[in-house]
């Protein structure tokens, strides 16, 4: 039995494998943004609940083309004849049918819409958490070089406090660099754990997934020209779209209020049975349609009608509103990309040298050590920001992109 136990427990081992005894996470996997729009294209929950609707909508298109059963009657009476077979049937004129079908496919049509906005919306969402993630990565990767800086400041000042250069609290204000360093890296860590368990969200894989991404955050497609992205999303706009199907579908109900005012004809046709003093079978048929004296269903085509004007106003108003939204998303990426520019090119080559220059002086006793705190603190916030404006163009970008509607593609650098 106990030998049992051991080879049952040796088993377990091999299977949890040897990431798993020793405590680590298994290694992160690369992962480009295209990969990552694909992979929550197949897989995230939201859109594939959306896309469940096209079922429902295909369904409503059969159910609209049903046509009426006939009806069964059997009477059996006192009265000669005393029973009787029949059938009823209703005929539907106008082209009801026809309406009613044009209005699922419309309706059809809208549910597509629909679909390509909560896609849309989702190529938004899994680019930020993409980019999120990157940055949340490179500010991990930045807080450790600052990490390494500190304590290589607080070797220096202990090698001048054992030479008698410098009093010990210099010292301690070193060694408190490095605690505040290694804190620093703590919560840049944590911030990563949570722009990466946003990312699994939407791209619903396990929550223990970790992914390096491996597009660079400077990677961004050119500026198109303006006058041609307007164009783009008066035709791509998701918002646009489903504006254009509703419009659609409230036509198709017009067309239906108005053939619904033809009323139907009622046929009804069988036999008679046992009518000893005439005759033992006998025909029998019934016609009858209503006679739309009273109510003549203007009230429906004037409602469908209204809906339709509505539906068309709206569009109007969004179409105006879109391109301003447009124009509006367009500055902004403008100013973000002006933003990253002036960060590479003038502020982080500037506040880098002088935090080179602030810890050589300090090596060689010309300055205190707050000069170099300051400098490497100015060094850590301007690298910071500069990840943030990185991130903050490509937030702008995929803002842009779901204004116009469509992707768009091909890489660049800001």
């Amino acid at each position: 039995m106990r030998h049992a136990i051991l080879d049952v427990t040796a088993l377990v081992l091999l299977a949890m494998g040897p990431a798993t005894l020793a405590g680590q996470t298994p290694p992160p996997r690369p992962l480009s943004l295209a990969a990552a729009l694909e992979l929550a294209e197949r897989q995230n929950l939201d859109l594939a609940a959306a896309e469940r609707q096209r079922e429902v909508a295909r369904a409503e298109i059969l159910v609209a083309g049903e046509r009426p059963n006939p009806i069964a009657n059997f009477d059996a009476l006192r009265d000669e004849p005393h029973e009787g077979l029949f059938f009823t049937q209703d005929l539907e004129l106008g082209g009801k049918r026809r309406h009613r079908i044009e209005v699922a496919q419309a309706s059809a049509g809208l549910t597509e819409a629909r679909i390509g906005t909560v896609a849309t919306a989702l190529r938004r969402q899994v680019r930020e958490a993409y980019y999120a993630l990157a940055v949340a990565s490179a500010k991990v990767s930045l807080q450790q070089r600052m990490l390494e800086l500190a304590q290589q400041l607080a070797r220096i000042a202990h090698q001048r406090y054992d030479a008698g250069d410098v009093p010990w609290l210099e010292v301690l204000q070193a060694e408190l660099g490095v605690h505040r360093a290694e804190a620093d890296l703590e919560i840049a860590r944590q911030q990563q754990r949570v722009a990466l368990v946003r990312l699994n969200g939407l791209l619903n894989v396990p929550p223990e997934t970790v992914w390096q991404p491996t597009d660079g955050l400077e990677a961004l497609p050119p500026l198109q020209n303006l006058t041609d992205l307007i164009r783009t999303a008066q035709a791509a706009n998701p918002e646009l779209v489903e504006l254009d199907r509703e419009r659609r579908v409230e036509e198709s109900r017009v067309g239906l209020a108005r053939a619904e005012q033809i009323p139907n004809l009622t046929l009804e046709f069988g036999t008679d049975f046992n009518s000893p003093h005439d005759f033992r079978v006998g025909p029998r048929s019934h016609m009858s349609i209503e006679l739309p004296l009273l109510n003549r269903r203007r009230a429906d085509v004037a409602a469908a009608l209204a809906g339709q004007r509505e539906a068309e106003a709206r569009l109007a108003a969004a179409r105006r509103r879109i391109q301003s939204e447009v124009e509006q998303a367009y500055l902004e990426l403008q100013a973000r990309l002006a933003a990253v520019a002036l960060y590479r090119e003038r502020l982080l080559p500037a506040t880098r040298q002088l935090e080179q220059m602030s810890q050589e002086s300090y090596r060689a006793g010309k300055t205190g050590i707050l000069t170099v705190l300051d400098a490497q603190r100015g060094v850590q916030e301007l690298e910071a920001s500069y990840l943030d404006s990185l991130f903050a163009a490509q937030s702008a970008f995929a803002a842009l992109e779901q204004t116009v509607g469509t992707p768009l593609s091909s890489t660049g650098t800001p």
